[in-house]
């Protein structure tokens, strides 16, 4: 099933000092996890059957049901996945930890819920991030106590990466690991209630890739009735990948393996295997005649869709949902700094950025200058990776569902992380351990991504707490992380964010038609 069960490393209980078990019975069977004085724990609950074999690139089936009462007191087996635990310079294995636990039943979900509740507790399913090629519901960061303890039932759910996953097939289903991440959705209605949490009261969330197959969600049919608001944490409106830029990354999965891209051949390829050859994918030019690449060679994989979120929000076509989208101030430095891009672009190097993220890259350097006149080129660059893979479909999905009925939040995080001596600053997911309120000692240091400052955790509690925990977040003060409910939403500016978007100076977001 795993390593043995150890709370995080933030001072926490351990299983051996809660000393009594917690058990509950859902529909396919009796739970037993861990049963603390403010809240209880289970681990690696099955949502579908293990998938082996041609059953990877299929639908997710229907989890047997077990006699008796399983043990849901330890972690179990993760997706299949590359290991990944830094960024050149920057330690970010907590984030991805505890990699890939190798078993057949990684289509789970952990759960944290409060222990006494007067009534039934809203529900808030989060989906991990990993550039759809790794990451699990096991990262110390992504623990739910604290949710718990505030009076809110966290799932977090474990779903198919890389190739199994996203891989676009011909003849096999598309976007497997969405279809996962629905098929937990449904698991939540029928066993939530017994765990204590309302099933009429649930919000799907998600980091970068699960902040984009979120978007996902909220305009797939499959999705109705399956959620009630949604959080888009760092992802983006306008991250799917077209056919024909899927297409680009299934021929070279195939080249890799020596195989022709068909199902039949697929199927065959051991799991090992499949996941020794998806880095190499890595610095695809996904670039077509159609679309530029809206992940800007970040991950190979993503959702595949004929027409992006945002779009298809656009069309009215979206599930009636809330909707809490926001990103953080420097989200390409996750990418450059770590590395020594950053500080080793060239003026060359910065116009180059600029043509892979727009068809008018001169264009797009005169207004980024203009808006930043300080900013060196390299700190352009980041600007112009951060806006193009996060920024710009951030605000297009904000404000394409603000023509909706359903309420718009938007926010920015804005908080700079000391690591890397300083350089790291409002990173791509610098932000997660605030909002899980889980500052871990394994996140501290000069390498690390918090930094060797201890990190403000008044914060924390504020994006653990920014409103009410039964509606969408209530507006709040403060320099470092903001909301608006604008019925016309605009990029907040606090900090080092970039100027409210207009059509003459956000070309990437207002104009984005110009930038596919």
């Amino acid at each position: 099933m795993g390593p043995t069960n150890r709370q995080p490393d933030r001072g926490g209980l351990k299983a051996d000092d809660a000393g009594r078990d917690a058990v509950v019975a859902l529909k396919d069977g009796a739970v037993r996890g861990i049963g603390y004085d403010t809240y209880s724990v289970f681990y690696s609950i099955p949502y579908a059957a293990p998938p082996s074999g041609a059953g990877r690139f299929r639908a997710p089936e229907p989890p047997l049901a077990w006699p008796g009462v399983r043990d849901a007191s330890r972690r179990g087996a993760t997706s299949p996945q590359p290991v990944r635990g830094r960024f050149g310079a920057l330690d970010v294995s907590p984030y991805f930890a505890p990699g890939w636990i190798p078993g057949s039943e990684y289509l789970t979900v952990n759960v944290w819920a409060p222990r006494r509740t007067s009534r039934p507790a809203p529900v808030l399913v989060f989906l991990h991030g990993g550039g759809f090629l790794a990451g699990s519901s096991h990262s110390p960061i992504l623990d739910g106590r604290r949710f718990a303890e505030d009076g809110i039932v966290l799932v977090t759910i474990n779903y198919r990466l890389g190739i199994a996953g996203f891989l676009d097939l011909p003849t096999a289903l598309p976007n497997r690991g969405l279809a996962d991440a629905l098929a937990a959705l449904a698991w939540v209605q029928c066993n939530i209630a017994p765990l204590g949490g309302d099933p009429a009261n649930v919000t799907l969330a998600g980091q970068s890739a699960g902040a984009t197959l979120t978007a996902a969600a909220v305009v797939s049919p499959d999705a109705e009735g399956l959620f009630r608001r949604a959080i888009m944490q760092s992802g983006s409106g306008t991250g799917a990948f077209m056919p024909d830029q899927a297409a680009i990354v299934t021929r070279a999965a195939a080249d890799a393996l020596g195989i022709a891209p068909t199902l039949d051949n697929f199927i065959n390829i051991p799991d090992a295997q499949l996941v020794d050859v998806a880095p190499s994918l890595m610095g695809l030019d996904l670039g077509t005649g159609g679309a530029r690449d809206p992940l800007q060679k970040i991950t190979p994989f993503s959702v595949v869709l004929d027409a992006q979120p945002a779009d298809i929000v656009a069309r009215g076509r979206a599930q009636p949902v809330d909707l809490l989208v926001g990103h953080n101030a420097e989200e390409g430095n996750l990418y450059l700094v770590p590395n020594g891009v950053k500080a080793s672009t060239s003026a060359e190097d910065l116009l180059a950025a600029a043509a892979y993220a727009h068809r008018d890259p001169a264009r797009l350097l005169s207004i980024y200058s203009a808006a930043h006149p300080h900013a060196t080129v390299g700190e352009l660059r980041s600007i112009i990776l951060g806006e193009a893979a996060f920024g710009a479909g951030t605000r297009r999905m904000a404000d394409e569902h603000t023509r909706t009925p359903q309420r718009t939040f938007v926010y920015e995080f804005t908080w700079r992380s000391p690591a890397l001596a300083g350089e790291l600053g409002a990173a791509h997911i610098v932000e997660t351990p605030f909002v899980f309120d889980n500052l871990l000692p394994s996140l501290r240091g000069g390498v690390n991504l918090l930094g060797a400052a201890t990190p403000p955790a008044t914060l924390a509690r504020q994006c653990t707490r920014p409103g009410s925990s039964s509606s969408a977040p209530a507006p709040r003060d403060g320099p470092t992380m903001t909301w608006t409910r604008e019925r016309r939403c605009a990029s907040v500016t606090t900090g080092c964010s970039p100027p409210t978007p207009t059509p003459s100076n956000d070309p990437l977001g207002a104009n984005l038609a110009l930038s596919r």
